[in-house]
């Protein structure tokens, strides 16, 4: 599989949980429903179906992997993990409103866990397994999934900053679709907003992967500890840019990074 296939179906993982869509679940029980096998990794802990239990320990070391990165970028997180057998089954769990509204995902964020949803996560390829599942568990660390703290770019980009960390995938090919656009010479005019990260949107692909550059852009000219620090706060008090300063930087960067 290509990089740039790869992306597109890391992406299936990816789609923001907001309050019209997906609501946290309240608290689970340890396990969830009957006959469920529970592993426990280093620091994370899986419940699955009987059915997929040869999958549970290879996702309990991949949680325990994100676990780490998560720590040294982030902070803590321990990772709580749910595969049931089926994705109606996941649809519950994770308290959607029916399983279309969680059609073409592989993985999502609850307050507190992260549901698997088997159908998408077999289609990922290896290394998109551990970006989706450590993308998630950003939203768990940070709290995102209660909506409201950052804007949306922030809270998707960050999670996918984290999630490509150490992956060692080229830029370009990781973020195919938006390369093409800047190498035709557009460029997008803002940052995305809430409604540009819509499931089924046109321009789905580019809109994660411009989030995403915007968090590398920030890495990199302020470093990793100010992308942090943007959390709660904004461009202008943590960087010292107004908002116009800092889209003309990321879209500077854009150009450098996919040109």
């Amino acid at each position: 599989m290509s990089v740039p296939q790869g992306r597109r179906a890391v992406l299936a993982g990816m789609l923001a949980l907001t309050g019209a869509a997906l609501a946290a679940s309240a608290p689970l029980p340890a396990v969830p429903w009957p006959g469920a096998v529970v592993v426990r990794g280093e620091g994370s802990v899986v419940v699955g179906d009987r059915a997929v239990a040869g999958l549970l320990a290879d996702l309990a070391a991949r949680a325990d992997r994100a676990r780490r990165r998560i720590a040294a970028i982030w902070g803590p997180v321990r990772p709580v993990v749910l595969f049931p057998e089926t994705d109606a089954q996941a649809a519950v769990l994770a308290g959607a409103s029916g399983i279309a509204a969680t059609r073409g995902l592989a993985a999502l964020a609850t307050a507190d866990r992260v549901v698997v949803l088997p159908g998408g996560y077999a289609r990922l390829s290896e290394v998109g397994r551990d970006v989706v599942l450590t993308h998630e568990l950003v939203h768990v660390a940070t709290g995102a999934t209660r909506g409201g703290r950052v804007p949306m770019w922030l809270s998707e980009g960050f999670a996918d900053y984290v999630g490509y960390a150490g992956t060692g995938l080229d830029v370009r090919r990781a973020a195919a679709e938006l390369a093409r656009e800047v190498r035709a010479g557009v460029l997008p005019d803002r940052l995305p907003g809430p409604a540009d990260f819509a499931p089924g949107g046109a321009r789905l692909a580019q809109v994660y992967e411009e989030a995403w550059l915007a968090c590398r852009y920030v890495a990199a000219r302020f470093g990793e500890r100010a992308l942090v620090r943007l959390y709660g706060s904004d461009v202008e008090t943590t960087l010292g840019l107004t908002a116009a300063e800092f889209t003309a930087g990321w879209r500077d960067h854009l150009r450098k990074e996919l040109a």
